[in-house]
């Protein structure tokens, strides 16, 4: 396929309104697209609410105390360790 050179644009306004009704393919060479990598970004939160027995809760309370961490950090922490391992298993 042909490349075309590249557009300049007035505004980021015109650019939107270009690419909304154009395919890239033509335009930009995905081949030599690299992978970059933000480390500076913020994830992005959602709350979620979620039942849990009284019990666990104040399990985890004790477990944060001894660690000095809010309760729910420590949730965080241990579904990220769980979703880690979990992803890293071969099924």
């Amino acid at each position: 396929m042909k490349r075309t050179k590249a557009k300049k644009y007035r505004s980021e306004d015109s650019e939107r309104v270009y690419w909304s009704v154009h395919d890239s393919a033509a335009e930009i060479d995905w081949s030599k697209a690299k992978r970059v990598v933000f480390p500076n970004l913020k994830p992005t939160y959602s709350s979620i609410p979620i039942r849990m027995p009284s019990i666990l809760i104040e399990e985890l309370k004790s477990l944060a105390n001894r660690r000095d961490i809010p309760y729910q950090s420590l949730m965080k922490i241990f579904l990220s360790d769980k979703v880690k391992e979990e992803l890293a298993k071969k099924y």
